[in-house]
């Protein structure tokens, strides 16, 4: 089992849009059959603005199915569009990180 990380560096101001995206986008997810995300926002840290999506996926391949629509429905995948359309004028930059659960 793998715990995906994306973590987004907001511009100043707009963690809430994007945890709005993120929900929305995570109520897709389960639609679809996946588990849903956890959002986290910082409360103190490296940099202001910080908004984490953590998601858990069996293995790469699994993650990468999910990360390319394969199994989405046309509906959902215009959906999922409408959903991320302007996310970049929102983040500064980004990372993902992947570890592997031990327990």
């Amino acid at each position: 089992m793998l715990l995906i990380r994306e973590i987004f560096y907001c511009k100043p101001g707009k963690v809430r849009p994007m945890i709005d995206k993120f929900k929305a986008m995570s109520s897709l997810m389960e639609k679809s059959g996946a588990k849903g995300m956890r959002l986290l926002t910082d409360l103190s840290g490296e940099q202001y603005w910080t908004l984490v999506a953590e998601m858990e996926v069996e293995n790469f391949a699994a993650f990468e199915k999910m990360t390319s629509g394969e199994g989405q429905s046309e509906a959902d995948a215009k959906e999922f569009e409408k959903i991320m359309t302007g996310y970049h004028d929102l983040v500064d930059h980004g990372k993902r990180e992947v570890f592997k659960l031990e327990t």
